[in-house]
């Protein structure tokens, strides 16, 4: 017999789980890109970039952000990762540009070394920016953007 109240009160959280699932925002995902890198000051054996990213909302209702976390990863082996509690609101079908500082060890350094001299150059070499923008406890939006970074060569021509 006791089996009874503990079914009908796992039920009744069930409806009530799925229910509240019905009610979250149904968003489509932010456009984010990379538009931009600019070196900063370092301390020590660190080197320091602002990372310049274009956000763009599809949706039909603004999204607050309350902080940003990125990570970059080159040749498949984590560069850099950065954080930024900077706050504030993208409109509706509307674009902004967020500039996030990250940190570059000299230890990662070395790896992506270590790595270039046994690849074949670095011309092309594949890049993925995993991210998340902070929103509150269902607001959180993850976003990654990829593609290749091409560095220039000593003559100043790409």
């Amino acid at each position: 017999m006791p089996l009874r109240p503990i079914r009908a009160l796992l039920t009744s959280l069930l409806i009530i789980a799925l229910s509240a699932c019905a009610l979250l925002p149904n968003r489509d995902p932010l456009n984010i890109n990379v538009v931009g890198v600019e070196p900063l000051p370092g301390q020590g054996l660190e080197v320091r970039f602002a990372v310049k990213l274009r956000l763009q909302n599809p949706n039909e209702t603004p999204i607050t952000y309350s902080g940003v976390a990125l990570e970059l990863d080159v040749n498949g082996r984590l560069l850099a990762s950065g954080v930024s509690d900077q706050s504030g609101t993208i409109g509706r079908f509307s674009e902004a540009v967020l500039v996030v500082p990250v940190t570059v060890s000299a230890f990662a350094a070395l790896r992506q070394a270590v790595g270039l001299s046994q690849s074949e150059g670095i011309d092309n070499m594949p890049y993925v920016l995993h991210g998340k923008l902070a929103g509150g406890v269902f607001g959180t939006m993850r976003f990654s953007d990829s593609g290749t970074l091409s560095l220039p060569r000593a003559d100043g021509t790409w």
